[in-house]
């Protein structure tokens, strides 16, 4: 298996503040991989290590075969990264943009010229071409930013929560492009607070928590670690609520104070479901009612990492 990212104990600190704690990460090429995890758990600073960004303090990591300390510029040569926020020229038009790319990027104009072509037919967005990027729709910035990445043909490319702020239909369509990138060969590194997103396209995840690898695999390996149901229980009052929270203890993939809702992990059968009950509750008088569900990410999410990091990332790093 080729290795697209290979990273090894990576650390980072700022001061006293230890931001990444030993990372290890591995990537196939030609695949999807997901890097998730709450605010300030190091995802951000990771990427930026990786793209060349920031020199870690420890570890090891290699990138589309090189090393991202001594072999800089031919990883730069070989990855793209789209951030957070379109970063597009909002007075020029959207072949403008591009063009400015390719030129930057090396190319002829001839060549800047009939790459932004191409590019822009790949994201769909000829007809408008010739309008001001300022009055593109937030998932039209997004297409252009990420075809702007693409210029110079990279073979990693990271996108960090690229679909941050757009509706539902943008979201979408992003996915598809993304889809449609893997399917060229490309490697994309994907970063996301949408937790279906990851659910919807990768290949393998990694979650993340106070600068390290909680745990990592397919989506479906990560909730069959943690049940392939999840059963939900509204207790009757607030003590039945705290007595059931600290008696399943690790168990416990949901809770909701407010609706006095804990969920746990159960194999979905009939005889574990009435297990569960009879355990946390044998007289019959502290579960109103349960419901069972499918396990979500959002189930592994909750249960490795925890509600409020208490590593935060400093600002732009």
């Amino acid at each position: 298996m080729t290795l697209a990212v290979e990273a090894t104990g990576l650390t980072k600190s700022y001061g006293r503040l230890d931001v990444l704690t030993g990372v290890d990460l591995a990537v196939p090429a030609g695949t999807v991989f997901s890097l998730l995890g709450p605010n300030g758990a190091g995802k951000t600073t990771t990427v930026r290590i990786l793209a060349t960004l920031l020199r870690p303090d420890g570890g090891r990591c290699r990138v589309a075969g090189y090393d991202v300390v001594r072999q800089r510029r031919q990883v730069r040569a070989a990855v793209s990264l789209t951030g957070q926020y379109a970063a597009v020229d909002e007075l020029q038009t959207g072949a403008e943009n591009l063009r400015m790319m390719g030129r930057l990027s090396g190319l002829t104009a001839a060549a800047a010229r009939k790459r932004a072509g191409e590019l822009l037919e790949r994201f769909d967005l000829t007809a408008a071409a010739d309008r001001r990027a300022g009055t593109y729709s937030g998932g039209m910035r997004r297409r252009l930013d990420l075809a702007a990445g693409l210029v110079g043909t990279p073979s990693v490319i990271f996108l960090d929560e690229p679909t941050t702020g757009l509706d539902l239909t943008s979201r979408q369509a992003m996915w598809q492009v993304i889809a449609g990138l893997v399917s060229t060969g490309v490697t994309v590194f994907l970063t996301t607070q949408y937790l279906e997103e990851a659910d919807q396209l990768a290949d393998r995840i990694a979650v993340v928590d106070h600068g390290r690898v909680v745990a990592s695999g397919t989506p479906a390996e990560l909730k069959a670690r943690f049940g392939d149901q999840r059963l939900d229980l509204e207790m009757a009052s607030r003590s039945s609520w705290d007595t059931a929270l600290a008696h399943f203890g690790a168990r416990v993939v949901q809770h909701d104070a407010g609706r006095l809702t804990v969920g746990v992990t159960t194999d979905g059968s009939a005889a574990h479901v009435r297990a569960v009950l009879d355990e946390i509750d044998p007289h019959g008088a502290d579960v109103l009612r349960f419901s069972l569900h499918s396990a979500t990410l959002d189930d592994v999410f909750l249960a490795l990492t925890s509600a409020s990091a208490s590593v935060k990332e400093p600002a732009n790093v």
